[in-house]
């Protein structure tokens, strides 16, 4: 997992043999690591298509808010004529699933499921990429520091990182939310309601998903940084800034891309729990967490509404777990894949 881009390995010395149609000669073309490890992503049929639904719900989770300011999907107008009887459930069949709801609508106010579950993606990919991008700046800058500098800050960096892993993030999540929340909206001025508990999610799933990230860098850093390059930086006077940015920083993209692939899903996981728990974001905004929520009390009379959440969110979180394991084997150097 530490090939870097434009760097040779001996291990992955692979070339490309083309013979002339004239004179028979062979000529040899050689690989790049990038192409290598795009022709082994290209191979891999189930990383390419976890690779295309990755792909197709970043562009829902973008495209919605567009589609609802043009009116094409609404996911807070609601409509009581679509309910009816006792918990007011959807008329039809499947949840009142028809040509204009195509996963039916929600029981007791008949929003658009389909608009609430688009809708709901986006909110939850914010979340967490916002909170995987914190756990990344602040993992890679503090194992950066801790792997190259050494000695007491070095001591100082892994114990804070023991420190912050010994909490469980699920009990602290939940033992600090109203705390959080209060301190958010009357000191910092944040909005009350969803704009409040979007950041203090980002805050706190990024919080305790640094060290990981921290550690790995760490890892890195420590056997590259008594590499040829860094000396030879060192020996023409090269600042800290430019060992850490330029020096070491290009070689770690891969464990980074690897490790974040595998970190999103589980912080939109999170997201969804702590909505089911009920102290994540709460209807009307919608969120794939929010609305399983909603949906477990209509389980029995209405599955659809749980069944068509539950789904989306399932395929989001394994699509993401498979990209991650897929990239974390085509970035390995040490495997015999070509």
């Amino acid at each position: 997992m530490t090939m870097a881009p434009g760097q040779p390995d001996e291990a992955h010395a692979q070339v490309d043999v083309e013979t002339s149609a004239t004179d028979g000669a062979v000529a040899i073309k050689g690989r790049t690591p990038w192409q290598i490890v795009r022709s082994r992503i290209r191979r891999d049929k189930v990383t390419m298509v976890a690779l295309g639904i990755c792909i197709v719900f970043a562009l829902i989770g973008i495209l919605s808010p567009v589609l609802d300011s043009l009116g094409l999907i609404d996911p807070y107008k609601g409509d009581i004529k679509l309910v009816q009887g006792v918990g007011s459930l959807p008329t039809g069949a499947m949840g009142g699933i028809s040509a204009t709801h195509w996963f039916g609508v929600e029981p007791g106010t008949g929003r658009d499921l389909f608009s609430r579950i688009m809708a709901g993606i986006t909110t939850s990919l914010i979340v967490a990429v916002l909170a995987t991008v914190f756990s990344i700046l602040v993992g890679t800058i503090l194992g950066l520091i801790s792997g190259f500098a050494g000695g007491w800050l070095d001591w100082l960096i892994s114990r804070t990182m023991d420190l912050v892993l010994s909490f469980p993030q699920t009990l602290m999540l939940l033992s600090l939310s109203t705390v959080m929340l209060g301190a958010m909206t009357d000191v910092l001025g944040f909005p009350r309601g969803a704009p409040a508990t979007i950041a203090y999610l980002v805050l706190v799933l990024g919080f305790f998903g640094w060290p990981f990230f921290a550690r790995i860098i760490r890892g890195q850093v420590l056997s590259l940084r008594e590499r040829e390059f860094v000396e030879a930086a060192r020996s023409l006077g090269a600042k800290r800034g430019r060992l850490y940015f330029k020096e070491l920083l290009p070689h770690l993209w891969a464990p980074i891309l690897v490790y974040a692939t595998l970190i999103l899903p589980q912080n939109i996981a999170a997201e969804a729990s702590l909505g089911f728990l009920g102290v994540g974001i709460q209807a009307p905004t919608p969120s794939l967490g929010s609305i399983l929520n909603d949906s477990v009390v209509y389980a029995n009379p209405d599955p659809a509404y749980f069944i068509f959440p539950g789904l989306m969110l399932s395929i989001l979180v394994l699509s993401f777990n498979l990209l991650g394991d897929g990239l974390r084997d085509a970035l390995d150097p040490k495997t015999g894949r070509s």
